[in-house]
């Protein structure tokens, strides 16, 4: 199915829709009042006690007129509050009884998108479509609907169909549309300027060869910004390899790229006044005889040098060579995003991206923004006390200190090494992943700090 968000959102220019009636249960009861007797005749019937999550057909003003009753505590601000009707209304044209939707257009759009690529039994279900008198409003959730859908689309398809090659061609595509530039080094080209990217991925197949991914888009007389997503299309933990149960999910080891071309793409569709630099180290953490080696010191970009404990700690590498290239241009601001440590799951679940900062101002802007979206980031500290665990006998430092303690936090501080004194940088430690369905929000690869950071972008540099 293509997903046309546009489709589904539509200005009330005053054209036959079903009505639908969202009640908060505090107000529930001053509501039922307020209706005529035979909604509270449906109402008994039902036996609806304005308990969140009750829903009822209602009559109508005709024979074969109806409304829907959705009962729901979540607030005006939030864009899942009539997401799940959005999935399970009948095909058809809606519109709210009281109010407008505001940010709920999002969650309706949202709830209709479906990854139906490998599918052959999948059932087309017509479009339910949502009207709303704040056409201003359309387009800037459209693109969200789309960028969105977009990042869960990618991590989503398997890796056998997204290797290096294919991320290098979502790149090619979103630079066509928007009239951007692309520079990929490929390959052994990586060697010398690139060599933790290259050692990354220097044993996956013919086709499937490690490459830097290199978008610029804008006036080079604005503030200029980096952002870098990791490109893991695939990550088997190389000869540190992971048992079958940890290899499950790793096609979604490229999320931190999805992430990264969804806000690329937000950021050239609202024309910000930025020069973008996007970049994408992808790679498959493959296993074969030219593996890169536990014990192995690897060379950098930056000069420094790399004893790699872990070949499974492999994100921080490719991002290490990919946030050295981006401050070499001296931006204003670099945000990087990767599924990069179980350790921070571990510590906050799947809905919160771990956010790490080393300016106070970039870290209260990004957590507000969250909130507002309604897409939570929560800090997590950049512990100096903690850096010296990054030491080793032989090298300038280690990829993964030994001990397992504070994963998430040093590998941040890992790649802090690689960001220059003074510039603005935060890192999302994100999931990219959804373990169990919400309303508009199924089982698969999300968007997890998209939202946040594209606010922050906005009120950071406005149009």
């Amino acid at each position: 199915m293509i997903f046309n968000p546009a489709a589904l959102l539509q200005p009330d220019r005053g054209q036959p829709a079903r009505l639908i009636h969202v009640v908060h249960p505090d107000q529930w009861e001053s509501w039922l009042k307020a209706q005529p007797p035979r909604i509270r005749t449906t109402v008994a019937a039902h036996r609806l006690t304005g308990k969140a999550g009750n829903r009822a057909v209602l009559p109508g003003d005709g024979p074969d007129d109806w409304a829907m009753l959705l009962v729901c505590n979540e607030s005006l601000e939030s864009p899942w509050r009539i997401a799940s009707l959005g999935e399970q209304l009948p095909e058809g044209t809606y519109r709210l009884a009281e109010g407008e939707p505001g940010a709920a257009m999002l969650g309706w759009a949202l709830a209709q998108h479906k990854f139906d690529r490998y599918r052959s039994d999948e059932v087309t279900t017509g479009a339910r479509v949502l009207l709303t008198g704040e056409p201003a409003r359309i387009e800037e959730t459209v693109r969200l609907a789309q960028a969105v859908a977009s990042v869960r689309d990618l991590v989503n398809t398997a890796a056998a169909d997204l290797g290096p090659a294919e991320l290098e061609g979502e790149a090619e595509a979103l630079a066509k549309t928007h009239g951007a530039s692309v520079t990929v080094t490929k390959g052994d080209a990586l060697v010398k300027g690139y060599p933790m990217i290259h050692a990354v991925g220097q044993a996956a197949a013919k086709g499937r060869e490690p490459r830097l991914i290199e978008l610029e888009w804008g006036n080079p007389a604005h503030p200029r910004i980096a952002i870098i997503g990791k490109g893991v299309c695939f990550d088997s933990g190389g000869l540190d390899i992971k048992p079958s149960s940890g290899m499950r999910l790793m096609k979604k080891d490229m999320g931190g790229a999805a992430h990264a071309l969804a806000l690329a793409g937000l950021v050239m569709a609202a024309r910000l006044p930025v020069r973008l630099h996007l970049l994408i180290p992808a790679v498959e953490n493959s296993i074969a005889g030219n593996a890169f080696r536990p014990g192995d010191v690897l060379r950098t970009r930056k000069g420094l040098t790399v004893e790699n404990t872990n070949t499974d700690a492999e994100g921080r590498l490719v991002l290490g060579d990919a946030i050295t290239r981006a401050a070499e241009e001296k931006p204003a601001l670099i945000l990087d995003f990767a599924t990069l440590t179980g350790a921070a799951r571990v510590a906050l679940g799947p809905d919160l991206p771990a956010t790490f900062a080393n300016d106070d101002a970039l870290a209260e802007a990004l957590l507000a923004a969250g909130t507002t979206a309604y897409d939570p980031l929560w800090r997590m500290p950049l512990w100096d006390g903690y850096d010296d665990m990054l030491s080793s006998d032989i090298a300038d430092l280690v990829n993964a200190p030994d001990g397992g303690f504070a994963g998430a936090v040093t590998a941040a501080l890992f790649l802090r090494r690689f960001v220059s004194e003074g510039t603005p940088w935060a890192h999302f430690d994100t999931f990219a992943w959804r373990p169990a369905a919400k309303p508009g929000r199924p089982k698969g690869g999300e968007a997890l700090g998209l939202r946040a950071a594209w606010a922050m972008l906005k009120a950071r540099y406005p149009g």
